[in-house]
């Protein structure tokens, strides 16, 4: 069977039109960045989100030979920051780090304008940072089973605060309450700050937050450790016991924090943020740094990132319903 002169000419024609249109991505991969990339940061400055990304998009400019601009966008735990990529164009140039509550809790509490999985693309889990479950330092429990046994006899009476309603913290305790299967009453604040105060105050009991944020009372003997969330001891906290430790393997709670882009980004864009992040997060002063915040840095590939927001988005919403959490969809 021989090929006629016509449908030959026919494939060489497709397969040089193929080429012709891969070239213009091909090309933008192998100069790209050529100009600042702009990383959002939906949360105010100071807090561990901005610190994450600051340390990396610093060592990201550093390799990339361009400026790497952090835009803190705070609002909606997260969400309008999200948003704000979300509606970027998919060019390479408008990314953020992101954090579990933005991309993987919020889209089950509310309405949000965007669909984490269909609206952005997962460049790479960036930094996982646990949740340290810590009580006032008047209440008279020093381990987990101390606190759910006095929980058990006071039933509706202690308190846990959280950086507010649907926030990571929020939901730590609803996970608390389902697995210890005690009565605990959620008190809300507007950010971490207030809620380490109320602590401090003795006005609630206990919260989840992330290490961070609670060391320094902690190390200062004004809060008590209870347990972590993470699958191994802290280094920065050597002496506090996992929950696995404790009893409750199912009580592992880790705040993220992930690299996205806008929907649409060409692959070979996707790649090369990949790399330069990934290559960011593997030098050694940005690893002392981040781990002095008690932030354990990941950098996996974009669909391993992309199967692990779809966990973590099923494992939350199932706590939302299980716990009867109020949404406001």
């Amino acid at each position: 069977m021989t090929i006629s002169r016509r449908l030959l000419a026919k494939l060489f024609f497709r397969l040089f039109l193929g080429l012709f249109l891969l070239l213009p991505s091909v090309a933008a991969a192998q100069i790209f960045p050529a100009k600042p990339i702009k990383l959002i940061v939906p949360f105010p400055a100071g807090g561990p989100n901005d610190i994450i990304a600051r340390v990396v998009g610093q060592r990201m400019s550093e390799l990339a030979g361009q400026p790497v601009l952090i835009d803190n966008r705070g609002g909606q735990g997260g969400v309008l920051g999200t948003d704000a990529v979300a509606k970027s164009a998919p060019d390479g140039y408008t990314i953020a780090i992101s954090s579990a509550g933005a991309l993987a809790i919020s889209p089950s509490m509310e309405k949000v304008a965007y669909d984490t999985l269909n609206d952005l693309t997962p460049v790479t889990l960036v930094a996982t940072v646990p949740e340290m479950l810590v009580v006032a330092a008047n209440l008279p429990a020093k381990d987990i089973g101390e606190l759910i046994a006095l929980a058990k006899a006071q039933p509706g009476k202690l308190n846990f605060a959280s950086s507010g309603p649907g926030s990571l913290p929020h939901l730590a305790g609803e996970l608390f309450k389902l697995t210890a299967s005690i009565d605990i009453v959620h008190v809300p604040y507007r950010g971490a700050a207030p809620a380490v105060n109320d602590l401090l105050g003795q006005q609630v009991q206990m919260t989840f937050l992330d290490l961070p944020v609670l060391l320094p009372q902690v190390k200062a003997g004004a809060l008590k450790p209870i347990a972590i969330g993470s699958a191994e001891r802290a280094p920065t906290a050597p002496d506090v016991p996992t929950t696995k430790e404790a009893g409750f393997p199912d009580l592992r709670i880790e705040n993220w924090y992930g690299m996205v882009a806008p929907k649409g980004t060409p692959k070979e864009i996707v790649t090369a943020l990949h790399d330069l992040a990934t290559k960011a997060m593997a030098d050694p002063a940005v690893k002392e740094k981040l781990a002095a915040q008690g932030a354990t840095l990941i950098g996996d590939e974009p669909e391993h990132f992309r199967a692990f927001i779809a966990d973590e988005t099923a494992k939350w919403a199932k706590v939302i319903k299980d716990a009867g959490v109020e949404t406001a969809k």
